[in-house]
């Protein structure tokens, strides 16, 4: 059975996208086919993740992993089934790169925005789906999200799509990063685990 594959992009592969990677790896560890990457547009090729980048992954919950920064690559983008870019720009610059992501491509938190009044009686088709069908049916969630731009209200701010770059900044900086992502990658969870329950037998 393929994987469902995530792709976490950010800009150096060092802070933003790594932590998630980290944190949605760790939190889907239990559910499979799932496998979750990272990438950067500029990435610091080879680096691990700063100090601060890992105790902010401890605070979310999980140890993390060691981290070798890549550079992200059109085959990647072309591989993920969904993009979970941390911020606009990084969406944009996928889309550039691949224009047919445009419908499996969203910020983290644009994700979470859409997704966030969705119930499990959104998820009666998915769920009718066959339960050894992961892949088809998280699919399935990514167009369903993907179907709610222009449906759901916007974000109050632009940016409030985007998560904070903390690189090479202070512990604030790396709080308010944390702060708005952590939410969103518990959303992302939400939903996943939402539309891989176990089809009601009536």
């Amino acid at each position: 059975m393929a994987p469902f594959r995530i792709l976490t992009v950010c800009t150096g592969n060092v802070c933003r996208s790594p932590i998630a990677e980290n944190v949605l790896r760790e939190r889907l560890s239990d559910v499979k086919p799932i496998d979750v990457s990272s990438a950067g547009f500029m990435a610091l090729v080879g680096d691990d993740m700063p100090e601060q980048a890992k105790r902010l992954a401890e605070t979310l919950g999980v140890t993390p992993q060691k981290h070798t920064s890549r550079q992200l690559t059109e085959e990647q983008i072309l591989e993920a089934d969904l993009v979970l870019a941390m911020s606009r720009e990084h969406r944009r610059e996928v889309v550039t790169r691949v224009p047919r992501a445009s419908r499996y491509t969203v910020t983290v938190r644009e994700f979470a925005r859409l997704s966030a009044d969705l119930g499990e009686w959104d998820f009666v088709d998915i769920t009718a789906l066959p339960d050894d069908a992961a892949s088809e049916r998280l699919t399935a969630l990514v167009e369903l999200i993907a179907s709610r731009r222009g449906q759901v209200e916007p974000a109050a701010a632009p940016d409030d799509d985007d998560v904070a770059d903390p690189f090479q900044q202070d512990d604030e900086r790396y709080a308010l990063t944390g702060s708005q992502l952590g939410p969103a990658l518990e959303e992302v969870e939400r939903v996943i685990r939402l539309a891989l329950q176990k089809r009601a037998i009536i």
